[in-house]
């Protein structure tokens, strides 16, 4: 456990992402509409985020509920957009009616970052055959991670399929980091790190008075302490 785990969280704005950084995250998740499970945000609040902060910003790429690719021509405008603005690592992923990886649409929207790091969310967590969809993304420029619960349900349910894909990263389809996120709970961070889980999300676990309040700089900083064993 020497390696300093990553702490991802959600930011809808400027006054999020400061919080973030100062309990000690080392990344940003940047969306709007969480009762959609997060969209994309406006250019504008990205930059207003950019300025305000100097650690990792990962946009969301995804325009609706679901993950069905929607509007592919508006993504790809949008995400050119981002990357004029200096965006330089994004979130983004898409599945076909039958629960199978929209390759099309990943391969056209990951065209237009010129290489820039990206996650692959938790339509991972929907998908018909996770390996499978892992398989047919392996060694597409800059996926560099997964973010996953193991199971749509959360991390409750899906600790075992967490433990087992770990346990595989190096092969093929599972080179890219596993991020754990969705229900995640401090009491789960122990075995996942000894596990060798790396990387962390949290979203909701950020905001103790919920999505109507700003992130909490102590909320934070107890995840902080947690993944540095402290």
């Amino acid at each position: 456990m020497s390696k300093r785990a990553v702490l991802e969280v959600i930011a809808l704005g400027a006054e999020d992402a400061v919080a973030a950084q100062a309990g000690g995250a080392d990344r940003l998740e940047l969306v709007t509409d969480m009762a959609a499970d997060g969209l994309t945000p406006p250019v504008e609040t990205f930059a207003r985020i950019r300025a305000a902060v100097d650690i990792s910003l990962r946009v969301m790429l995804r325009l609706t509920d679901g993950f069905a690719a929607g509007d592919l021509g508006r993504l790809v405008g949008i995400a050119g957009e981002m990357r004029a603005a200096g965006a330089e690592e994004f979130v983004l992923g898409f599945l076909d009616a039958d629960g199978g990886v929209d390759l099309a649409a990943v391969e056209r929207l990951v065209g237009v970052l010129d290489g820039c790091a990206w996650t692959f969310h938790r339509a991972v967590d929907r998908a018909a055959d996770r390996d499978a969809l892992r398989k047919q993304l392996d060694g597409l420029p800059g996926l560099d991670a997964y973010l996953t619960a193991g199971s749509a349900a959360g991390v409750d349910d899906g600790l075992p399929v967490l433990l087992a894909e770990v346990a595989r990263q190096g092969e093929p389809g599972y080179e890219p980091e596993i991020m754990v996120g969705g229900g995640l709970r401090l009491e789960h961070v122990p075995r996942l790190r000894a596990a060798g889980v790396r990387a962390f999300h949290i979203g909701g676990a950020a905001r103790p008075g919920g999505w109507s309040a700003p992130v909490s700089v102590g909320a934070v900083r107890e995840w902080r302490g947690m993944l540095d064993g402290r």
